[in-house]
């Protein structure tokens, strides 16, 4: 494998040089880097970045960790943050932790402030006051996507009103005059998605209407788990005309489960969920959701860490407005018939 020094030998310049080349070619002159970019593309050479952070003492990467990368949220997530990452010329590492927080521990140890400058953390089981001790001995951590911006954590954070999302599909529930609402409420490694539930039960609760604890289950994060509980709603709350699920996935397990049922779609019973994933408009009937910004949160996790990087001394906690969630109207509400 061809070194640093193998092309400063070959271009007939000091290794010095070299580096500029890769890393401040305005301090070389054109004729001497576009000898030095001859001589990398005839040996075929790589720079060793885990060497380069060593000598540096600093990285040009930055970890993502996030528990689980089947979520087909997380992709989409990964590639506007991965964008973002790489326009402010930095590396994104992905870490999934496999809903593990051992696994999650295990990444923080390895990674912060060696492999990684910096760290972006999406949900997790790992409690804040672990996260906080790894800051300050390791790297710049950033919570994304929190869920209570009115409930500040000891680190800085993007967060999210997921509580105004559901309080959106709680109105366009009622506007469309349905009263018999179901509630899938996801729990994953971040916990129970309750700011949304809150939100939508408040709504409700203005209206007049106190939610059904029997029309209610609290279900693991995953379309499976959605679909599950739908047939079991069916069965035993046969009178509703209409579910609410806090993110997209239970959503789509709803709908999977009232067309095994034969129940038709919005016209027997209405389905809406919550973050627009992109399975959201290919399903069909497609699905009215609330949708976060997803691009916009991941620019605005990766401008903050980045921030945390260049100014250590930044006061914390910090929290970063994004655009409010919307609502999304698709096949999958109707008007109550």
């Amino acid at each position: 494998m061809a070194t640093l020094s193998d092309v400063a030998r070959l271009a007939e310049v000091t290794a010095a040089t070299v580096s500029n080349v890769l890393r401040n070619p305005d301090k070389v002159r054109p004729e001497t880097a576009k000898r030095v970019m001859r001589a990398i593309r005839e040996l075929g050479y790589r720079p060793n970045l885990n060497a380069r952070a060593l000598a540096e003492g600093r990285s040009t990467t930055l970890a993502l960790m996030l528990s689980s990368i089947a979520n087909p949220f997380y992709p989409e997530f990964v590639l506007a943050a991965e964008r973002a990452a790489r326009r402010a010329g930095y590396f994104l590492m992905v870490c999934n932790t496999d809903d593990d927080a051992e696994i999650g521990r295990a990444y923080l140890t390895q990674i912060a402030g060696t492999l990684a400058e910096g760290v972006l953390v999406l949900n997790t089981d790992i409690a804040i006051n672990e996260l906080c001790e790894t800051a300050a001995v390791g790297a710049p951590i950033v919570l994304s996507l929190w869920e209570h911006p009115g409930r500040l954590p000891a680190l800085p954070c993007v967060a999210v009103d997921f509580a105004q999302a559901g309080v959106l599909a709680a109105r366009h529930l009622l506007e469309l005059g349905h009263r018999d609402i179901g509630m899938l409420i996801g729990d994953g490694c971040g916990g129970l998605q309750d700011a949304r539930a809150t939100g939508f039960r408040d709504v409700m609760r203005d209206a007049g209407l106190e939610p059904d604890n029997a029309a209610v289950r609290e279900i693991p994060d995953t379309i499976d788990a959605g679909y599950a509980a739908c047939i079991d709603l069916l069965a035993r709350e046969s009178h509703l005309t209409a579910l609410f699920a806090t993110n997209d996935l239970l959503a789509i397990g709803a709908l999977q489960a009232l067309a095994t049922r034969g129940h038709k779609v919005p016209d027997d019973v209405s389905v809406i969920g919550i973050t627009d994933i992109q399975l959201a408009h290919q399903v069909r009937p497609s699905l009215s959701t609330v949708a976060i910004n997803t691009e916009a949160i991941a620019q605005a996790s990766i401008d903050l860490l980045i921030r945390l990087i260049r100014d250590p001394d930044v006061q914390t906690p910090l929290v970063v407005d994004v655009p409010p969630p919307v609502l999304v109207r698709r096949q999958s509400t109707a008007a109550r018939k």
